[in-house]
């Protein structure tokens, strides 16, 4: 009897650098993963476990560096959705791809300490831009309600925005996640405890069923953002506020991500910005 041999073509292993945000799914248990969308410059890999983040971005250096990112040294490889790959035990598998991460970066740098009147002089040039909610009356009790320090108004209106609009991060998750993220280091640099309370309670609100209400890449960012963690381009914004480096040209990075997701995070750190300054009086 004569046996057909085929040759099986063996894995590419590469290297590259990781957010410290994927180590927990990463260095967990191996566990299948499938494609859940992919681009010329991106993979994103959706995680079959319970360990956040549960959404892997598999990414060039020319993509926007997400908080869940693994940053390639190499090609992508070609896959479509709904392809199976691997995560865990420190790896990567995607088709004859093999990705081990050997360097990490931190998607959550520390500010420091941050001068409030510094703030307040830099309010005026954080411009909004056109966030894909301009006027929603769920986005205004926000703002409002965060300024109080009302955190029954807070619940209500981000139980209105999780998930709301349209696309792979919609406009309500991405308003959030700018608030998240603003109010967490905003609030420890000026030392405003109120706003880090709030930003505890706020991220309790929008991951406790986010995987159930948005999409599966914009739950991700948003449990990253719950714990402080965003793109470098959110984090310049915040740096050029405190006055470590320009704010203009951090500004217009952070317009140029997506169709609406950069105004969208801008004015969730407008409302962050306004409610520190705010939060800072006597309770």
């Amino acid at each position: 009897m004569t046996v057909g041999t085929h040759a099986r073509r063996p894995h590419t292993h590469v290297t590259g650098a990781a957010s410290s945000a994927v180590r927990p799914v990463l260095e967990a248990p191996r566990s299948p993963a499938r494609v859940l969308a992919a681009f010329s410059t991106g993979v994103y890999l959706e995680v079959r476990s319970d360990v956040e983040p549960s959404v892997i971005a598999v990414i060039t250096g020319t993509a926007t560096r997400l908080p869940n990112s693994v940053l390639l040294t190499a090609d992508l490889p070609h896959v479509t959705v709904g392809d199976e790959g691997w995560v865990g035990d420190g790896c990567v598998q995607l088709g004859r791809l093999s990705l081990r991460a050997h360097r990490w970066w931190d998607p959550a740098p520390p500010l420091g300490e941050v001068d409030p009147v510094r703030l307040e002089q830099a309010a005026p040039r954080l411009t909004v831009g056109s966030p894909g909610l301009a006027g929603n009356a769920a986005v205004d009790l926000l703002a409002t309600s965060c300024a109080r320090g009302w955190l029954l108004g807070v619940m209500t209106a981000a139980e209105q925005l999780v998930g709301l609009g349209p696309g792979l991060t919609p406009s309500g998750d991405d308003v959030l996640a700018g608030l998240l993220v603003a109010l967490r280091h905003l609030g420890r640099g000026t030392g405003t405890e109120r706003a880090v309370w709030l930003a505890d309670w706020l991220a309790a609100t929008v991951t406790y069923d986010a995987r159930t209400r948005t999409t599966p890449i914009s739950a991700t960012l948003l449990h990253c953002a719950a714990r402080g963690e965003a793109s470098p381009e959110v984090i310049a914004v915040l740096r050029g506020l405190a006055g470590r480096q320009a704010l203009e040209p951090a500004v217009r990075r952070l317009h140029r991500l997506g169709h609406t997701s950069g105004s969208d995070l801008a004015q969730g750190i407008a409302i962050g910005l306004s409610s520190v300054l705010a939060l800072r009086g006597p309770a």
